[in-house]
């Protein structure tokens, strides 16, 4: 079965640390760039980050220098490691790949 499943949000205060995962089911994924995104409520969903099936990375402006995407060996899992998070980092986080969605995870930063 083809799917993608997150785990890893939560509250945090701000400035705080999160580690988001995204296990990924099935081959199709090894080969495919994946990605972060988020929507947060009344916005549109934008890009976090995206590594390649080479390791290259890509972040949305917003998160560069704070964010960092990786995915393992086997390619099963892409993480998302977030520091020094603001409230405007509340929102809805989804993990996409080869046409793909999860079903998101909650990410509230918030004192």
């Amino acid at each position: 079965q083809v799917q993608l499943v997150e785990s890893g949000g939560g509250l945090v205060q701000p400035g705080g640390s999160l580690r988001l995962s995204c296990a990924a089911s099935g081959a199709i994924f090894s080969w495919n760039d994946m990605g972060w995104y988020r929507q947060a409520p009344g916005k549109e969903r934008e890009l976090v980050a995206t590594i390649s099936s080479m390791g290259r990375t890509n972040y949305g402006d917003s998160v560069k220098g704070r964010f960092t995407i990786s995915r393992d060996k086997a390619k099963t899992t892409v993480n998302l490691q977030m520091n020094s998070l603001k409230p405007e980092d509340t929102a809805v986080y989804y993990c996409a790949g080869a046409g793909y969605w999860g079903q998101g995870t909650q990410v509230t930063v918030s004192s």
